[in-house]
């Protein structure tokens, strides 16, 4: 079978004329080469801007449907005059719309899902020679309407073009060379990768990191589909997203959310449902959490925060206040000019001492933190907007990032799947709808302890001071120290806040000796522990981009009376503690709600 390219050209790399003529060089290279070249292509430059500016004279709130209509066209001119650049350069072409090629969506304009993707027009094409120019971005309803996939679409029909053709690979041309450790524009010695796994680009993309959308690489990593983000503007490599290698470094790229804002819900009763309602108001406006933070309950009373795009706040207060109407007593705070900054790597389960490492450097910077979150791969901090750029270029600078490892990945591509991976892919081949979720695993571990560490005083190096004794101190040595999972810290109260995180429960009194001793230097805080918790988690792809999973999450905990104590979420992870007793109870209610025998 001959192999197949697809080729992604954004806005800027269509701009103008003579850019349209270097892509067009670039399919027919390809091509001459043996490959079979399928080309998608966005509006060009500030075409969509351009159409959405025209419609804001008729309509202040113009109906999606006709926006969608709209938006379309702006792809269709590109991918008209690309067809033409091509047959001049010598190659037989075709341009095809989402319609044509029949790529079916659902109906939701503006944000639509593919369902499925015809290949039989596509191969009919390629098979007779023809370089295939596919619109990006739009595709059609199962009613006939023309539909649009919302931001970073383009991404996404490369990405699943390459998919339904088993493409040997997907390039996606812009106009930065490939995938840097931070955005350059913010660190000027930030290093381009060679290669990036699927799991840490998710949660970069989804934290900020602009080089390609969220939605595009939960798909090439659903159906396995190597992407090389490459300069159109040169020849030189780019940064392969693939299967992950062996970690080089405990931290492989920064991520900064500049426009974050938060939402808290204090006074809440600390009882099964809670969650789930707040959840069920979210999803009702589609409002996509970020950090979800929940910490330990005082007197029976709770508090969880969460943190939205600034654009999205007014929905998150509308969702938030209905919750809490029916909850008696609670209320809402919102915390704006906030900025969200992250350090992500696949290295990190294996040094213990990343966390502290990060909140040492904020520290030593004088940065306060907010709200702490973390992951498997990933720790977050909810910070000043005004200390952004200070705190991305001292954590940049504290991880060595702009060093070269010996390699940025070790390549996997002929290695045996592992067994999450092959989860998932066993996943996927029962989907009916191609970007349905993929929840691959829900998983107890019943052997962890939680520790809390209360009233500890809300000032730049506490978090430092309390996880450097834990981890064993600065250099983290996994001998002295004892091994942290979830870390939560909610917003403070009156200069007071609480911390708390887990351990394995073998671990748990040597950890509470360990976070004794700084709350001895503070001369206030006290540790509470809990020798035996649960710590249940529910794996998968598109977690956070659909926005019901949460809901039906704390749904079936509701169901089955189960209460929760803590939350930590990331782009492939929701993870909730509970209590040791309850723990069987919960993840046999939760497997239910999701199919997972």
């Amino acid at each position: 079978m001959p192999r197949i390219i697809v080729q992604k050209f954004g806005g800027t790399s269509v701009g103008d004329t003579s850019r349209i003529r270097r892509a067009a060089a670039r399919a027919v290279a390809a091509q001459q080469e043996g490959a079979q070249v399928v080309m998608v292509v966005s509006a060009r430059g500030k075409k969509t801007d351009e159409l959405v500016s025209l419609a804001g004279e008729f309509d202040i709130e113009p109906p999606a449907r006709e926006m969608d209509m709209l938006l379309a066209t702006g792809e269709q001119e590109s991918v008209a005059l690309m067809a033409m650049a091509l047959r001049e350069a010598g190659a037989e072409a075709v341009s095809l719309t989402g319609g044509q090629i029949g790529i079916s969506t659902d109906d939701t304009y503006g944000k639509a899902r593919i369902r499925a993707i015809k290949t039989d027009r596509l191969r009919e094409h390629l098979d007779a020679g023809r370089i295939v120019v596919a619109a990006g971005f739009q595709g059609v309803s199962d009613s006939g309407d023309i539909t649009t996939l919302g931001r970073g679409g383009s991404d996404l029909t490369a990405a699943a073009l390459a998919a339904v053709l088993g493409a040997e690979r997907c390039e996606i041309y812009t106009d930065v060379p490939g995938v840097f450790t931070v955005d350059p524009r913010i660190e000027p010695a930030a290093r381009k990768l060679s290669r990036i796994g699927y799991d840490e680009m998710l949660e970069l993309a989804s934290l900020g990191a602009g080089v390609m959308h969220s939605r595009s690489i939960e798909f090439a990593g659903k159906y396995g589909v190597p992407i090389e983000v490459r300069s159109s503007l040169s020849d030189e490599p780019g940064t392969l997203i693939a299967r992950a290698g062996a970690p080089a470094r405990p931290v492989t790229g920064l991520a900064l959310v500049r426009d974050a804002a938060r939402v808290t819900l204090a006074g809440l009763p600390d009882r099964p449902g809670v969650m789930a309602e707040i959840f069920r108001r979210m999803a009702d406006r589609a409002i996509p959490l970020d950090m979800v933070v929940q910490d330990l309950s005082v007197q029976g009373i709770a508090e969880v925060s969460f943190t939205v795009p600034q654009e999205d706040l007014a929905g998150a207060l509308a969702a938030a206040k209905a919750a809490v109407d029916a909850l008696d007593g609670a209320e809402v705070t919102v915390g704006t000019d906030l900025a969200k900054i992250s350090a992500v790597g696949a290295g990190m389960p294996d040094r213990p001492g990343v966390a502290a490492k990060m909140f040492r450097t904020l520290a030593d910077i004088g940065c306060n933190v907010e709200l702490v979150t973390t992951s498997e791969i990933k720790v977050s901090c909810l910070i000043a907007r005004d200390r952004a750029n200070e705190a991305i270029r001292a954590v940049h600078a504290a991880f060595e990032l702009d060093q070269a490892a010996d390699a940025d990945a070790a390549h996997r591509d002929d290695h045996p799947l592992s067994p999450q991976e092959q989860r998932v892919r066993t996943v996927v081949e029962g989907l009916q709808g191609m970007e349905d979720i993929v929840v691959a695993d829900v998983s107890l571990d019943a052997h962890q302890a939680r520790l809390s560490v209360r009233p500890v005083p809300d000032r730049p190096g506490v978090l430092a001071d309390l996880f450097e004794a834990v981890a064993g101190g600065p250099e983290d040595d996994p001998s002295t120290g004892a091994t942290v999972d979830m870390i939560v810290q909610n917003v403070s109260h009156a200069g007071h806040a609480a911390i708390s995180f887990t351990v394995p429960e073998s671990e748990a009194n040597y950890a509470a000796e360990l976070a004794a001793a700084p709350a001895v230097r503070w001369g206030e805080g006290a540790v509470q522990i809990d020798p035996h918790v649960a710590k249940l988690s529910v794996t998968g792809v598109g977690l956070r981009s659909h926005t019901g999973v949460g809901l039906k999450l704390f749904a079936a905990l509701a169901e089955a009376k189960v209460n929760v104590q803590l939350i930590g979420t990331s782009e492939m992870r929701v993870s909730v503690v509970v209590a040791a007793n309850e723990g069987e109870r919960a993840v046999e209610a939760v497997r239910g709600a999701f199919g997972i025998g």
